[in-house]
């Protein structure tokens, strides 16, 4: 562990086309090697297709629906104690659940090949906006992966 004083926490600016720090978080995660124009590109594209799929609900709702739905309460953490290593069950803090939620709709979005990137996009957030997918099965292994190591629990700290 670092004896020199934590980070400061940087604030993220706002999305300049919907506002939103939620929006700038989605194109951070998916932005590759500084091109964040492409990574915009990516993104409204995918809520192009989204208004298109689903006309009832704004992108943004659509968005901020499926990372509540893909956001993890509970994690395990690996310690150590007297030579053995247990998964410790933890509770997530609310910055580091909405970055693991946007991180996995991203990968798995990725992970569609022979699609576009918008379009495989659009269709991640789609399926965890409606409660299934890969983002939330990847949640809910998380929370059995919990679940099944909570007699550890006393080792947090």
């Amino acid at each position: 562990m670092s004896r020199r004083r934590q980070a400061d926490r940087r604030t993220i600016a706002k999305d300049p086309k919907f506002s939103s720090v939620l929006v700038s978080r989605l194109v951070n995660t998916i932005m590759y090697g500084g091109n964040k124009s492409t990574a915009q590109r990516i993104v409204y594209g995918a809520f192009d297709e989204l208004a298109a799929k689903n006309p009832a609900a704004t992108p943004m709702e659509i968005l901020q629906r499926a990372v509540d739905n893909a956001k993890p309460r509970i994690e395990t953490k690996a310690r150590r104690v007297g030579g053995a290593t247990y998964q410790v069950p933890l509770e997530v803090p609310a910055d580091r659940q909405a970055a693991l939620a946007l991180r996995w709709i991203v990968d798995f979005a990725d992970a569609r090949k022979g699609v576009p990137m918008k379009q495989a996009l659009a269709a991640e957030i789609l399926e965890a906006y409606q409660g299934q997918g890969n983002a939330i099965r990847k949640r809910d292994d998380v929370h059995k992966m919990a679940q099944a190591n909570k007699a550890f629990a006393h080792f947090r700290w």
